[in-house]
């Protein structure tokens, strides 16, 4: 487990409380806490501070089943099929298309006191039709495990899709920020008309910073292939004065791999309403 990690605490027969880890693990001894419970364990073990809130709305599993049972792990999973817990799984890794769903389901977007979101950036849930597309995947019987997780974590922008695209850039196009903590990995071509095999291309990634992001995805800015900014008419000019965005900004060449999904992705702008 790592610093930002998120933990679901399942007891007394509900999730009832999340926790965000806040240091990496270290060496321990077993809590004489334990007694004679988890005898068979090593005297010496590892300790990971978490952070956990109570849950707003605590989960039964057996509640929503329907949901969480496609979901669950073929080995090791934390639930049983009928909703009930797995005494035998004492710490479990589940895919991330289930922790989004199961931070849905505990409305643990939101936790603490007043208006202050606990969860933001990466950890927000994402659009449902994000979770509709890792649904599918995760469902999907005829790619092997290791494929699924891939293409799942490259739906948000994360895993073996975006480190093939760190390989191939260094800085936002359009503010060339460098600091890969608050980048994110885009797809040039739409996810749901890419094969498998484009969706993992680092070719079909665009590096990007999240507000520049959030108007190329909804292609309310595009890129020739010689790196000049094409801005949708739509766009309001206070958009672009706001976030500091030069109309004219011309990028780095694109490389000629990029350049198809690119033309796919100019063609989706020019069709765009005004």
């Amino acid at each position: 487990m790592r610093v930002g990690d998120i933990i679901f605490s399942y007891a007394h027969g509900q999730v009832g409380a999340i926790g965000r880890v806040t240091e990496a693990a270290s060496a321990c001894p077993k809590p004489t806490e334990f007694g004679n419970v988890g005898s068979y364990w090593s005297e010496n073990g590892w300790m990971v501070e978490v952070d956990f809130r109570p849950a707003l709305h605590p989960l039964r599993p057996g509640d929503a089943i329907e949901q969480i049972a496609p979901l669950l792990p073929e080995r090791h999973s934390p639930i049983q099929r009928n909703g009930h817990g797995n005494q035998g799984c004492y710490l479990a890794a589940i895919s991330d298309v289930l922790g989004y769903l199961l931070l849905d389901l505990t409305h643990a977007d939101w936790l603490g006191t007043g208006d202050r979101p606990w969860m933001h950036g990466e950890l927000a849930t994402p659009p449902p039709e994000v979770l509709d597309d890792i649904h599918a995947v995760e469902s999907n019987q005829a790619l092997s495990v290791t494929q699924r997780l891939q293409l799942a974590k490259a739906r948000i922008g994360q895993g073996l899709f975006r480190k093939r695209v760190l390989l191939l850039d260094e800085a936002c196009r359009v503010t060339g920020v460098s600091d890969a903590r608050v980048l994110v990995a885009s797809h040039i071509k739409p996810w749901r008309e890419a094969d498998n095999s484009d969706r993992l291309n680092g070719n079909n990634g665009i590096l990007l910073s999240p507000h520049i992001d959030a108007l190329f995805d909804e292609q309310l800015i595009s890129f020739e292939d010689d790196g000049h900014l094409l801005v949708h008419p739509s766009l309001s000019p206070d958009v672009l004065y706001r976030w500091s965005i030069d109309p004219g900004c011309r990028t780095d060449r694109f490389r000629d791999e990029q350049q198809p999904y690119l033309a796919r992705h100019r063609e989706l702008f020019a069709r765009k309403l005004r």
